[in-house]
């Protein structure tokens, strides 16, 4: 796992922590031969509740990162955050990931595994333990551990609609 904390542009500094998670070699069988190509998964977070996940494919390393961090800012994810923490356990099963997502105390840090630590710690999230209980496949863990953070969020936001709806 690679980390970059500035954009592409050496005199300008990125407001988001961008992550490269993995980079595949990728060939395709065509008439004329083998057509090489890379694909690159990235994370991006701003380490104050966004994160967002991007895979781009190129036929070079370079164009294909740059194509993941930029998928990946235009497709953020708010994740809630309640004292450097998640509010409540989930459990998902996106396609043949399963993950575990629970709320910590204060100092325990984060117990994750590596595909799922890059999306926690991008997103700002101190505390908390997780569970890889599915496949060890990267790219499908970390899109799961996304859709958790999508689901806690619209969860979250029901449940305060929910209280508004009762008080007024």
């Amino acid at each position: 796992m690679r980390q970059r904390s500035m954009n592409s542009m050496p005199n300008q500094q990125s407001e988001f922590d961008e992550q490269i998670v993995q980079i595949n070699r990728v060939s395709k069988k065509t008439k004329g031969g083998n057509k090489v190509g890379f694909s690159a998964l990235t994370v991006v977070g701003d380490r104050k509740g966004r994160v967002g996940v991007g895979l781009g494919k190129a036929p070079d390393v370079a164009s294909a990162i740059r194509k993941g961090i930029t998928y990946a800012k235009k497709h953020l994810v708010e994740a809630p955050l309640v004292n450097g923490t998640i509010p409540f356990r989930i459990d998902i099963k996106l396609g043949a990931a399963r993950i575990m997502l629970k709320p910590a105390p204060h100092g325990s840090g984060v117990i994750a595994g590596g595909a799922v630590r890059s999306v926690v710690t991008a997103a700002g999230i101190e505390n908390i333990s997780s569970k890889v209980l599915g496949t060890r496949n990267k790219i499908s863990n970390i899109y799961a551990t996304l859709e958790a953070l999508r689901r806690l969020s619209d969860r979250g936001q029901r449940q305060k609609n929910r209280k508004d709806s009762i008080k007024g």
